[in-house]
């Protein structure tokens, strides 16, 4: 197996872990949303808020896991970087709570940390795979 070839594994462990990570969390929505909200210790009180949260949590989860699996399969350094921008755009989010209105609970500390790294090694196995894709391109057509 060469070096490229490793990079691609590790890359689709990442993907794969990601997206279970966020199916687990989808069907969660889907079936009990306000267990989802209780990790926050929100309470959905109407109907309305229900179903907020089984579409955004649930059903547009659902379509980011879906564009993963794709991903995952057919270009996992494409996945690699949607990752790195997903996974930041949450800890750029928590960080903009964190200057606006204060200090984040234990939950939001947590994720913040674990949303940050998601993102930084999504962003070095994007940076590892595209530029060992330009190597190899240029090995096979100098030219380039």
């Amino acid at each position: 197996m060469n070096k490229l070839n490793k990079w691609v594994l590790f890359t689709r462990i990442y993907l794969g872990f990601s997206l279970l990570s966020l199916l687990s969390v989808s069907m969660m929505a889907l079936f009990d949303p306000q267990s989802v909200m209780d990790l926050v210790d929100v309470q959905l009180s109407n109907t309305d808020a229900l179903s907020s949260i089984r579409g955004v949590y649930g059903g547009v989860g659902i379509t980011i896991c879906l564009s993963i699996l794709y991903l995952l399969i057919k270009h996992p350094e494409k996945g690699a970087g949607f990752l790195s921008i997903f996974w930041g755009a949450y800890a750029f989010s928590r960080l903009i709570t964190l200057i606006s209105d204060g200090p984040l609970g234990d939950f939001g500390s947590q994720w913040l940390i674990i949303e940050s790294i998601m993102a930084l090694i999504g962003l070095g196995l994007w940076l590892t795979l595209s530029s060992g894709r330009r190597k190899q391109k240029f090995i096979l057509n100098p030219s380039l």
